[in-house]
């Protein structure tokens, strides 16, 4: 498709499309503001995504399949590439963690079809950043009417851009999307940072740090340490580990993990600077539970944001889930000076360990307007309720009066 001088592709592969002009792509996405800090998100470096379709993890067999948008200018000798979408044909609404099963049952006793619908995320990863990626608001914009016109043309029910960043908020309400809004729970550091761990307690209130070193210590009387390992300090045997521990932990829930083996594999040869392992040991050094933190980085290795995202565990220690998914983390953060962790999606029990309510954002078109209007009202109702919500749980927050939020 063709307008003015913009030519958009359908790529179905992400290695369709060169990994350096990709991440040069993100780095001026970036620069044009959308990370103050000059880092790229992780979980939309092409590395991330082209792993997630090599390893079988999100692929039309698994119900993702990809059709990522991309803009190419055309007004050079040399045409170039000025805007991507990761967007992905999809058969349900697993792994999105933006819930519209409510949605997908009005269709169908309506007698329409829902699916296939188009989502742009990285699959299975809830992590806000940006989706339309773009160096200028201009290139943007013209993704964004390109990807819509493409979903027109696929005659797909509708689109939900998920877990967008401000930029393409900004895009997407001036496109005239519905917006949604959500909750997560996330960490932040103080500046210049906690001096240690114990530092952070003495901001909370008496009960919650109290709580807390009751659920550190369960997990110290059961016998159980924990190692720190980052990046290529993560072995062969480590990463064999925590997918074994990943694996069980799903089977246990009932379920097949979403991601495959080659995945992770692909993480440790192509992404390992942004990623965190903690290994918890028995007391006879048996190695038996992992938690894996995403990180992002800076231009000098050094992390700036930390984002929980897996964990699993071969037995049952009382609060381990705790220690591994979030003291371990926090006191990592701490003595590494990383201003932010994300816990992930929903969860409000995340509160009594200090990460608190995040609005997130997401933007949704409807290709059948009658229900695209009972969705706006819908959604005009959710956001009022999301918004009391929300500042319920900041009235309930865990620290001392005297601490600044």
């Amino acid at each position: 498709m063709s307008v003015n001088n913009y030519v958009t592709r359908v790529i179905e592969d992400p290695a369709g499309i060169a990994q350096d002009h990709w991440d040069s792509l993100l780095t001026a996405c970036n620069q044009h503001g959308q990370s103050a800090n000059g880092t790229l998100n992780p979980f939309v470096r092409h590395a991330y995504l082209a792993a997630m379709h090599s390893s079988a993890s999100a692929v039309t067999q698994t119900g993702w399949q990809a059709y990522f948008v991309s803009l190419w200018d055309t007004s050079q000798a040399q045409e170039q590439l000025v805007g991507v979408c990761p967007m992905y044909i999809k058969a349900h609404s697993y792994g999105e963690y933006v819930f519209d099963f409510a949605w997908a049952r009005a269709y169908q006793e309506h007698g329409l079809a829902y699916y296939p619908k188009a989502v742009i995320a990285p699959p299975f990863t809830p992590v806000p950043g940006p989706r339309l990626i773009a160096a200028t608001q201009a290139n943007k914009t013209a993704l964004l009417a390109a990807t819509l016109a493409t979903c027109k043309d696929l005659g797909v029910s509708s689109m939900h851009a998920l877990f967008i960043d401000d930029s393409d908020r900004e895009a997407c309400q001036a496109h005239g999307l519905l917006m949604r809004q959500t909750v997560q729970f996330h960490w932040h550091n103080t500046t210049p940072g906690y001096a240690s761990f114990d530092a952070f307690l003495t901001t909370m209130t008496q009960d919650k740090r109290k709580k807390i070193k009751q659920e550190r210590r369960k997990v110290a009387d059961a016998g159980v340490r924990f190692e720190s390992k980052r990046g290529l300090a993560i072995t062969e045997q480590d990463w064999a580990l925590f997918y074994r521990c990943y694996e069980q932990t799903y089977v246990e829930h009932g379920n097949a993990p979403y991601l495959t083996p080659a995945f992770f594999e692909a993480m440790r040869d192509h992404m390992p600077e942004n990623w965190v392992m903690f290994v918890a040991y028995t007391d006879t050094d048996q190695a038996f539970a992992c938690s894996l933190v995403g990180l992002e980085v800076d231009g000098h290795g050094q992390a700036v944001a930390a984002f929980g995202r897996y964990w699993g565990a071969l037995a049952r220690v009382d609060c381990l889930h705790f220690e591994a998914c979030y003291y371990q983390p926090l006191m990592w953060c701490i003595e590494n000076g990383v201003q932010r962790f994300e816990g992930g999606a929903q969860g409000e029990h995340k509160m009594a360990r200090a990460l608190m309510p995040q609005t997130t954002y997401s933007a949704h078109w409807l290709a059948h307007q009658s229900f695209a209007d009972a969705v706006d009202r819908y959604l005009e109702r959710e956001t009022q309720g999301m918004q009391a919500y929300v500042q319920d749980l900041q009235a309930r927050n865990p620290f001392k009066a005297s601490q600044p939020l």
